[in-house]
């Protein structure tokens, strides 16, 4: 059977990612901190749909923890890079540990991941990766100035390696979601954020849905629903001192 490694599995949209890749079919690594959690989700899917899910137990941002992993999976058929998150505030004020793991997680863990993975499918002449980035990777963020950047490197990242990948029977996909409503948001303070009750809200299912069939399809820059396109393309047009002040707008609580 195939076999998809997915980071970030224990909960949201890694969650719906596993759900969908094993019901299609597919074996699972889960990766995630939370033991317990991906435990609970791995005997669940077993139950429901037959396949093999292994637990893979790591920190990412932790030293040496992409390596242990690739070693605990093997080659993989599909990797996803979904792990990440995101804190809101001023830069001056927020915690510089946490903003430097943050960078550690979204930015070099999925690096890193990406390179230990990429060269067996290379060679194999098939394989997919899927880095989960976001509708924030289009613009600067105030308030989440170092998620916003780093989400605009995964996106930039993975369009270079796919055109890289051309012809090689190896895909890279960016999924772009808009806002989703997740522990995410408890996470990184974003919760009662007006950007939460915005119409372009989807739900972790929707986006892992449109994330599956974009990925299998080798869709390079996949944006989550219909008025999440309009609004990230918009953003080509708009001055860019205008399209701040409208992101720093949406992150305010009031």
């Amino acid at each position: 059977m195939p076999l998809a490694v997915i980071t970030g599995a224990s909960g949201g949209i890694g969650l719906e990612l596993a759900r969908v890749f094993t019901r299609e079919g597919f074996d699972l690594a889960l990766v995630a901190r939370s033991g317990d959690a991906l435990t609970r989700i791995a005997d669940e899917l077993q139950k429901e749909f037959r396949r093999k899910v292994q637990v893979v137990v790591e920190d990412l941002s932790a030293a040496g923890a992409p390596a242990r992993v690739h070693a605990a999976t093997g080659d993989a058929d599909v990797l996803v890079n979904n792990a990440g998150f995101g804190l809101t505030g001023k830069f001056v004020e927020l915690d510089a540990e946490m903003q430097l793991n943050m960078i550690e997680l979204n930015i070099t863990a999925l690096t890193a991941l990406t390179r230990l993975y990429l060269p067996a499918m290379v060679k194999r002449g098939s394989g997919r990766i899927l880095n989960v980035a976001s509708t924030a990777a289009f613009q600067a963020g105030p308030l989440m100035a170092i998620y916003y950047a780093s989400k605009a490197y995964v996106l930039a990242f993975t369009e270079g390696i796919a055109e890289e990948l051309s012809g090689t029977g190896v895909t890279a996909t960016a999924l772009c979601p808009g806002p989703v409503v997740t522990g995410f948001q408890e996470r990184s303070g974003l919760e009662g954020a007006k950007l939460l009750k915005s119409p372009l809200v989807m739900t972790a299912e929707a986006v892992a849905e449109y994330g599956y069939a974009a990925t299998m399809s080798g869709k390079v820059i996949a944006i989550a629903g219909t008025g999440n396109r309009l609004m990230a393309w918009s953003t080509k047009l708009a001055p860019r001192a205008m399209t701040r002040k409208i992101a720093r707008s949406l992150q305010e609580t009031s």
